[in-house]
């Protein structure tokens, strides 16, 4: 939400949010990458469906 320091939905943090739309594909990359590493943002922990 606004007042967290990570998105619980997406797992960036409230400044790369802010800067997302200036940041290069490698800088947007990079971040996918420790998203996807630390795994605890929802879009990884929510039930998949069949």
């Amino acid at each position: 939400t606004l007042f967290d320091e990570i998105c619980k939905g997406c797992g960036r943090t409230a400044l790369e949010v802010s800067n997302w739309v200036f940041m290069s594909p490698e800088e947007k990359q990079s971040v996918w990458v420790r998203i996807q590493a630390e795994g605890t943002a929802m879009r990884f922990t929510r039930e998949q469906k069949s």
